[in-house]
């Protein structure tokens, strides 16, 4: 348990975020991790690098809306410190505190305190004698040693609540470290490529890394370590799990098409006003934005609610039934409207609300589809044409 938090277990994958404000800044720091909440951060962490940090926890923790780890590095009295503040997890890096005895007494006081510590293994900063043993150079191996290393120093103690990470900015060498240290414990692990950069580079390398372990039933808790805004770690994490069903949704799944020679409107341009018009709304549903009705509203059937554009109106459809046409630069806010009034209702009082222009819905889609294949044919990018002239030029 992290505060009240269940981490591993079975219980449902956690999202991590971490502050960038100076700890001693209370309010400045309580600001950020509202917002970090907010966006779907369950558990917090913030810098304990000074007194005047630890002086800052003790007046954040009893304010915080959720759970807040210390992180610690080179001194062990901060940890100690961050305890006596009342906090609710430490992060602890193997590789900047090395003594033994100054990791045994940190532990011992977390246990009488029953508060959990993160093993924080990075591949940035291996101890130097692992670093030696596995050639000169930041192996899965090292990383897997240097975390059962420090869990010996617990053990000692007798102290398990623990939880591990093996984070490394090559993708790669992440995954296949958490990979073996899965196989040698049990101990929940918090999922990460540290230091992945900014967006886009740095979205596509955290996920590829958290969603390949996710995907083979490995992990515990993730964070995004991003160059950005930390509202966007929690936010990226959030969409992770929710795209993988781990987490129940708490805003809308927004699927568009890719618009082709058949679309009749800016798709992109809707698809982002969509997005934008929802963005803080917190609808649990998946939406969709189609760019014609030959094919939208059918692809997207198993959506809740969307809208495909045809002849200068959009066709609104619940569950891939036609419900309403209304006219295109009507499009999002009608989207949004009855959104609204599922969440509220639910999908069959939508489709009862529609009764009585479901039939005249219908028509007008078909219609649309019609004309728009008699206009483009089936081929709306004429990639068969292009075939045939490919086919003639090699004769």
């Amino acid at each position: 348990m992290v505060g009240d938090v269940p981490v591993g277990g079975g219980a449902p994958i956690t999202v991590q975020s971490m502050t960038i404000t100076k700890t001693a800044d209370v309010e400045g720091t309580l600001q950020q991790i509202y917002a970090l909440t907010a966006a779907g951060a369950d558990i917090v962490r913030c810098t304990c690098n000074e007194p005047e940090a630890a002086e800052g926890l003790a007046r954040i923790v009893p304010r915080s809306p959720v759970p807040i780890v210390a992180d610690i590095h080179h001194q062990y009295l901060r940890a100690l410190e961050a305890l006596e503040a009342g906090v609710h997890c430490l992060r602890l890096n193997p590789g900047n505190i090395r003594k033994p005895e100054h990791i045994k007494a940190v532990a011992a006081e977390a246990k009488d305190r029953g508060v959990p510590i993160r093993i924080g293994v990075n591949g940035g900063s291996l101890d130097p004698a692992l670093y030696e043993k596995y050639g000169g150079r930041v192996t899965p191996e090292a990383m897997v040693e240097s975390a059962l290393r420090e869990i010996e120093y617990f053990d000692q103690v007798d102290f398990d609540l623990i939880k591990i990470s093996v984070k490394a900015s090559n993708v790669p060498l992440m995954i296949e470290a958490y990979r073996q240290l899965s196989e040698v414990t049990d101990h929940p692990l918090h999922l990460g490529v540290t230091e992945a950069g900014p967006p886009p580079q740095g979205i596509l390398k955290a996920t590829a890394g958290i969603a390949t372990l996710l995907a083979e039933g490995i992990g515990d808790t993730i964070r995004y370590s991003l160059t950005s805004d930390p509202v966007d770690e929690a936010r990226m994490g959030r969409a992770l799990l929710e795209s993988f069903g781990l987490r129940e949704r708490k805003n809308v799944d927004l699927i568009a098409c890719p618009s082709c020679g058949r679309a009749e409107v800016d798709v992109y341009k809707i698809a982002q006003d969509a997005q934008e018009a929802f963005a803080d709304r917190e609808i649990p549903l998946q939406v969709a934005v189609m760019g014609c009705v030959v094919n939208g509203p059918g692809e997207a059937r198993d959506a809740d609610i969307g809208i495909a554009a045809g002849n200068k109106r959009g066709h609104l459809f619940i569950r891939g039934t036609n419900v309403a046409v209304v006219p295109e630069d009507e499009m999002v806010p009608t989207l949004v409207e009855w959104a609204e009034y599922i969440k509220e209702n639910g999908i069959d009082a939508a489709l009862d609300r529609a009764t009585a222009t479901r039939d005249e819905a219908r028509r007008a889609a078909e219609e649309d589809r019609q004309r728009n294949l008699n206009e483009l044919g089936d081929d709306a990018n004429d990639s068969e044409q292009v075939v045939e002239l490919l086919k003639k030029s090699r004769s």
